[in-house]
């Protein structure tokens, strides 16, 4: 396990900042706004957002602000963030980001998982927070690497969780492409996950077809379609 940094090169950001500067706008109907797709006058200021306002030095040292790794499994270079929790006996927790998405999709989540206390919660309920780059997303990414599927990152991140890390028993949480993770976890690492939690259904929605459901069964699929 390696520590990592983000860092960008600045030849990088000034190659951004020139193929921004040389942006060939097309024509518009007039008075057309947003009927045809997005409002050129709108994707010109986004446009000069990114080119003279994003600060991109400043967003690099927030995501810094979090403890940083890699590690090679199953052939590709894992990132992820190591967030220890602050209380007597935190859970360990591994969250999925979706697509397109991030880790900086958690900036504002991790403090809160990983010290509760600090927000008017009980420090008993704090996590020690892992969260993964996607395999083929940011810096868990290098070109010419093996393509995941979902039961294969899940296979990676249950190993990174209890090989790597030493997390015999952990939560897993995932929304959008990370719920469909985090729901493989569940279903094919039952023995290491203590529990799921989704912010998208990822199961399937109407049971299998010519067989008869369960009792339970039929509750969630009355539930479903009300």
């Amino acid at each position: 396990m390696k520590p990592f940094r983000i860092h960008v090169p600045d030849a990088t950001l000034a190659d951004l900042r020139e193929r921004l500067a040389r942006v060939r706008w097309p024509d518009e109907i007039p008075g057309a706004g947003w009927t045809y797709g997005s409002d050129l006058a709108t994707v010109k200021e986004l446009v000069a957002y990114w080119r003279d306002g994003f600060d991109w030095r400043v967003q690099e040292a927030a995501l810094n602000a979090w403890p940083q790794f890699t590690e090679t499994l199953s052939g590709i270079d894992v990132h992820f963030v190591h967030a220890k929790g602050v209380g007597p006996s935190p859970m360990p927790l591994v969250i999925s980001h979706g697509w397109p998405g991030s880790i900086v999709e958690f900036q504002e989540l991790l403090p809160r998982l990983t010290d509760p206390a600090k927000f008017g919660g009980d420090p008993r309920d704090a996590f020690t927070v892992v969260a993964p780059s996607l395999p083929g997303y940011a810096f868990s990414f290098t070109p010419n690497q093996p393509r995941f599927g979902l039961d294969k990152i899940a296979d990676v991140f249950a190993s990174l969780m209890t090989d790597v890390l030493g997390y015999r028993r952990f939560a897993a949480q995932g929304g959008d492409w990370g719920a469909f993770i985090t729901t493989c976890l569940g279903a094919f690492h039952a023995d290491k996950v203590a529990g799921i939690h989704l912010t998208l259904l990822a199961a399937g929605r109407d049971g299998t077809p010519g067989a008869t459901p369960t009792e339970e069964e039929q509750r969630y699929l009355d539930e479903f379609r009300h």
